[in-house]
């Protein structure tokens, strides 16, 4: 099952629209380049299991 969610890039601060799997659990992290300028992004995804409620950090990757 997906979703989507948006995050803020941690390099040129561009709001991102992204898949999130919810099926791999309540916390994630992985990395993803931002679609604008192509940097590597670490997101760290919560998901609230009751409500479906997702919530994205991004930071620099190194």
């Amino acid at each position: 099952m997906q979703d989507t969610a948006q995050y803020s890039c941690a390099y040129c601060g561009e709001t991102i629209l992204t898949f999130v799997d919810l099926s791999a659990g309540e916390q994630q992290s992985y990395i993803e380049d931002c679609q604008v300028c192509c940097r590597p992004n670490i997101l760290y995804v919560r998901v609230d299991q009751e409500t479906l409620d997702i919530e994205i950090d991004s930071d620099y990757d190194g």
